[in-house]
């Protein structure tokens, strides 16, 4: 079976919190949506292998950067907000390659986890997680078709929704939130490294604890 590869990217800024701690961009999938429907997510979406190999050829000059470029495009496309040299800012045409906005360097969006989806499930990714900053101030838009919601909120907050039944999460989300969930500033979560860790079962429950 072939395995498609896939992006995703954490966006993260300060939490409202004493004592430290982030809030992280959510997106809620349509429930007409392909793969995931209703479940809770980070933006992310399969590698279009022509256009994302453009697009990290013309940002980071080499195609072997492709993951890179497809987390920023799914992130442009999926909320309104385009990652840039100068921080993130808000587009209303959703286009990651807007003309003017230069591209961050890749060192402002590390690889901080890679997901490779288990031989019983009937769709496979290969999913690299990168993390980017992001300022107070800016507001995603869900785009409405593969997004029905997206906003802020403390990986505390979904974790407990998953816990209680009320929030749908992946396996590789739930662990990732779990990892995020100990982090106090947005340089821990550019730090993190969250090494890919089995379901306990076969198929296992989508928010199940190991």
């Amino acid at each position: 079976m072939s395995i498609r590869l896939a992006a995703t990217v954490v966006v993260a800024r300060p939490g409202p919190f004493p004592g430290g701690g982030v809030e992280v961009l959510a997106l809620k999938r349509s429930a007409h949506s392909r793969f995931g429907p209703g479940f809770v997510v980070f933006p992310g979406g399969t590698v279009d292998q022509a256009i994302d190999e453009a697009l990290a050829v013309a940002w980071f000059g080499s195609a072997s950067q492709v993951g890179r470029a497809c987390a920023l495009r799914e992130l442009a496309e999926e909320t309104g907000l385009v990652a840039t040299a100068g921080g993130i800012v808000v587009s209303q045409l959703r286009r990651a390659d807007e003309p003017g906005l230069a591209p961050p360097d890749p060192a402002r969006l590390p690889e901080i986890a890679r997901w490779i989806a288990p031989e019983f499930l009937p769709v496979r990714f290969d999913a690299r997680f990168y993390a980017l900053a992001a300022e107070d101030w800016v507001e995603p838009v869900p785009d409405g078709v593969e997004a029905e919601a997206a906003w802020w909120t403390s990986p505390a907050t979904l974790l407990h929704g998953a816990f209680d039944g009320d929030t749908l999460l992946m396996w590789p989300t739930l662990r990732m939130l779990e990892a995020l969930d100990g982090c106090r500033s947005v340089a821990e979560v550019l730090e993190l490294r969250v090494e890919q860790v089995a379901p306990p079962m076969s198929p296992a429950p989508p928010f199940a604890r190991p």
